[in-house]
């Protein structure tokens, strides 16, 4: 049995319920965190006969596993090794990597690379900074692209329809210094796009602040590279300094792609 989805400007395709209801319940434990068989059913909405089978077969593929009273679920292992097969097959990381390197030793702060995925901007590498900081942001997780330095600076660099479709009209808070008004948001985009970096301090991350431009890697993906820096730590001409590293890494790269296109 199959069933019609529609993405923002494409048609509509069509999916196997089956797989869709798999993908969703990895997307869902994923995004959520563990859950018993009724726990998933009530945060999908699906009825826990369906789920039964479901995640029974998951778990004898890999893709899930079980706590050790057999009734809690969680990621299994291979979830783990797709993603890193993943990873590991990206070319825009492997171009990445030693710019990310080069601004991680330049700015001693935590860098980051991520990817636009709907309306949201998901982290595909980073470097940690050399300084204590506590940021809840890891490989694989995704943030709202509207409220992100990352998202900022690849919406920044879409169309105008582009960005009112993926800057949701009702936006939840993360923090208390969030943007929440959708006109606010697009203005702030609309800053990014004139300046050539965007910005976002404590939106995301109390104490925090975040620069990030967009790299250029082709029409098949949005990435961006960001640095994220405690604002205690931005006295003495340091915020312009990360911002010209940033600058400076994004020109680098456009060099390298330009000259590699030329030959």
């Amino acid at each position: 049995m199959s069933q019609q989805t529609t993405t923002p400007g494409d048609a509509p395709a069509a999916t196997v319920k089956s797989a869709a209801r798999a993908l969703d319940l990895l997307d869902e434990i994923a995004a959520r965190g563990p859950g018993t068989q009724l726990q998933l059913s009530q945060r999908m909405g699906i009825p826990k006969s369906s789920l039964h089978a479901l995640v029974r077969t998951m778990v004898v593929k890999g893709w899930l596993e079980t706590d050790p009273t057999g009734t809690v679920y969680k990621l299994g292992i291979h979830a783990l090794v797709v993603s890193s097969a993943y990873l590991d097959g990206d070319a825009v990381l492997a171009q990445a990597a030693p710019v990310l390197d080069e601004v991680s030793a330049a700015t001693e702060e935590t860098v980051h690379l991520g990817r636009l995925d709907g309306t949201d901007v998901v982290y595909t590498a980073k470097r940690e900074s050399a300084h204590p900081l506590r940021m809840h942001s890891a490989v694989g997780r995704r943030l709202p692209a509207y409220s992100t330095a990352l998202g900022r600076a690849i919406l920044s660099e879409q169309p105008m329809e582009v960005r009112e479709a993926l800057v949701p009209d009702s936006i939840d808070a993360m923090t208390p210094h969030t943007t929440t008004r959708k006109a606010d948001v697009l203005t702030i985009i609309d800053e990014a796009a004139t300046q050539g970096y965007a910005v976002e301090s404590e939106e995301s991350c109390l104490g925090v602040r975040c620069f990030g431009v967009t790299l250029p890697f082709g029409r098949t993906t949005h990435d961006a590279m960001s640095v994220s820096v405690p604002i205690s730590r931005l006295g003495n001409g340091r915020e312009d300094f990360i911002i010209e590293t940033l600058l400076s890494a994004r020109a680098k790269l456009a060099s390298q792609r330009e000259h590699s296109t030329v030959r």
